[in-house]
């Protein structure tokens, strides 16, 4: 034994006043007072087969489910718990004899086998209380000395171990061990007396007090890891099988439910209520906008061949509500997707190709529902913003996109739809026939084409103009305009669709950004040194419904190149004034080489300029707003510009 392991345990209870009834205080003051010294009785008396890391955890758990269930034990049980010897002397804790008592009787009823015939004691089943997870503690570990005592106990019986412990460890007489011993439930404590006396050794005794047997006092390692792993696997595994179970229990047998698609409902009130019902839909005359003080997709009357389909009505507005996991949800930037505030307005509800879709609209944003026309797999729900919509933004909407192609549901104040390839020039609309309900057949989207051989846009003619419109991969189309930022007007002239064939295939720069117009205005015309003809400078500006956002690119359209042929962007910008209303100017430069081989930085800016310069890499000025500078190939210049009032300003970026 080595002295520097001993630890002084607390001596055995000082006296206390005479026996009767232990209040629940009173045991409670004796365990939290005594709780070191009997938890290492409990550890002591476990069985060793327990293992060291559940014999800590058991110990302790045994000790604090000892105190009285009732306010008071019953008399009898606490002179049982003490031994009359003891009580006579008057130097025995009534509080701490009753709880090692208690502890006692349960820690060697963890020691009994389990009987199949009867139910197993609380102390044989692992204790829930306390537990540790991902580690095991126990004691620190001893010498050979503790070794061997630990040894010699396991070879006993539990309450051999018992008498050995409270003869060793508590000091007690032999007469006030078979006390105790009687007392929790040993039928033969002469018996467990005898076995102990053969473990009598010298110096035994006082290796109780070491730390090889302090279960308060501990080492923690981790579980095996590997094992763990397996077990955390094994668990998910199943915890993903039950979940897929519990789905396919849910599931529709043959087909929809009266939910559809939709995700179990997480509310229920009467405003939510009142927006899944398809009987309150709002529904416009075909008429209203005839006579409207606005022209946009509120006074678009329902339409289609299934708007009195209520079933499917109600699966789309569920959906809308609260899409299910398996539902594809796209929304347009800026566009919230949430639930309606309340009854939405039917705008279409028919067959588009192989699904049912419908259309619905709540003031700020369109809604499109499709589902397939057989199954029940493949939901889509597409979100899109369309508040301060008018006449020439509310002209279509994206009724569905198949095999390349796309089919527009168009306003009811259209008169003719026609396709128009963007990058001829030259060529003539062709007609674009549609049905009653204003779906148009299918055109082949640029929006889903790989390359840029061509540029199918929608062109609308109503009571006012006619209109182009192209599909960017949203739910609305962008309207396509051309001229200054103050008064932007429909592409309708042979030069404007000379300006934006060469633009047409720079639009993928701006797809599926949430893009309600896309504006190309011709700022500035240049003719190139060395006579090689003019050049005209571009600002395509592209603005979103949502207000912000917006993609401005300045191009330079150089003669000679095949028609068609996208321009050279000069710069862009994001979330820019640039180009707009709010600020119309617009500063560019290019480094161009000409048919002589010669470099030039060529730079313009738009009428509010009235002088340009470079620096940097080429240093050169120019009054007006036109600059051609000879540089050197590769050179990089800053470019600037002094506007009427003489302020400078740099060029886009």
């Amino acid at each position: 034994m080595r002295p520097q392991d001993v630890v002084t345990t607390p001596a055995p209870p000082a006296p206390a006043p005479a026996p009767g009834p232990v209040s629940v205080e009173q045991a409670e003051a004796a365990l939290v007072e005594h709780y070191t010294r009997l938890v290492r009785i409990a550890y002591l008396v476990l069985p060793p087969s327990l293992g060291r890391n559940r014999r800590v955890l058991t110990a302790h758990a045994l000790v604090q489910r000892s105190l009285p269930r009732g306010r008071t034990t019953p008399t009898g049980a606490t002179d049982a718990a003490i031994p009359p010897s003891r009580r006579a002397l008057g130097d025995a804790d009534p509080g701490y004899a009753y709880v090692r008592g208690r502890v006692l009787r349960q820690a060697l009823d963890a020691g009994l086998p389990l009987k199949r015939a009867a139910w197993p004691k609380r102390a044989q089943l692992p204790p829930l209380l306390p537990h540790v997870w991902g580690l095991r503690v126990f004691p620190r570990s001893g010498g050979a000395d503790e070794l061997a005592l630990d040894q010699r106990l396991s070879a006993l019986s539990g309450p051999a171990r018992a008498a050995y412990v409270l003869r060793g460890l508590e000091e007690l007489p032999d007469a006030d061990v078979r006390h105790a011993l009687t007392s929790a439930g040993v039928t033969d404590p002469h018996a467990a007396l005898a076995e102990a006396d053969g473990m009598d050794t010298a110096g035994d005794a006082a290796l109780l007090d070491s730390p090889e047997f302090d279960p308060c006092s501990l080492q923690a390692r981790p579980t095996d890891l590997m094992r763990r792993r397996q077990h955390v696997k094994a668990a998910l595994v199943a915890a993903a099988a039950l979940a897929v179970c519990g789905a396919l229990l849910g599931l529709p047998g043959d087909g929809w439910g009266p939910d559809g698609a939709a995700a179990p409902p997480y509310a229920r009130n009467p405003a939510a209520e009142s927006a899944l019902d398809p009987d309150r839909l709002t529904r416009v005359s075909p008429t209203a906008w005839q006579h409207s003080s606005r022209t946009d997709f509120s006074v678009w009357p329902a339409r289609g061949s299934l708007t009195d389909d209520n079933a499917l009505l109600r699966r789309a507005l569920a959906v809308w509500a609260r899409p299910g996991s398996t539902v594809q949800v796209s929304a347009t930037p800026g566009t919230p997707p949430g639930p309606p505030m309340g009854p939405p307005q039917l705008l279409y509800a028919g067959e588009v190709d192989q699904a049912h879709v419908v259309l619905l609209h709540d003031g700020l944003r369109v809604v499109r529902y499709a589902e397939p026309k057989d199954g029940t797999g493949g939901v889509a729900l597409d979100f899109a913003r369309t508040d301060g919509a008018d006449a020439a933004s509310a002209g279509a909407l994206v009724a569905g996109r198949t095999d390349g192609n796309v089919r527009y549901l168009t306003a009811p104040w259209v008169r003719k739809t026609s396709v128009l390839d963007l990058l001829d020039p030259a060529s003539e609309p062709q007609p674009l026939s549609r049905g009653e309900d204003g779906l148009t057949d299918p055109l082949a989207s640029p929006a889903q084409a790989r390359d840029c051989k061509a540029w199918d846009v929608l062109e609308l003619r109503d009571e006012t103009a006619d209109r182009l419109l192209t599909d960017l991969g949203e739910l609305t189309p962008a309207r396509l305009t051309s001229g200054p930022p103050s008064a932007p007007r429909d592409v309708t002239g042979k030069a404007e669709r000379a300006f934006w064939a060469r633009t047409a295939c720079l639009l993928p720069g701006v797809r599926t950004h949430g893009v309600r117009s896309v504006n190309s205005w011709q700022y500035a015309k240049q003719p190139l040194p060395d006579s090689n003809g003019t050049a005209n400078w571009l600002c395509t500006r592209a603005e979103t419904w949502r207000g912000t956002g917006s993609r401005v690119m300045a191009q330079f359209q150089a003669p000679g190149t095949q028609a068609g042929a996208p321009a050279a962007i000069a710069a862009r910008a994001e979330d820019s004034s640039a180009c707009g209303v709010r600020d119309p100017k617009v500063l560019a430069g290019v480094l161009w080489k000409s048919r002589a081989g010669r470099w030039y930085v060529l730079a313009a800016g738009s009428g509010q300029f009235t002088s340009l310069a470079t620096s940097g890499g080429v240093d050169g000025s120019a009054q007006g707003t036109l600059l051609a500078v000879p540089a050197r190939a590769g050179a990089r210049a800053e470019l600037n510009g002094r506007l009427a009032d003489g302020s400078r300003v740099g060029a886009l970026h």
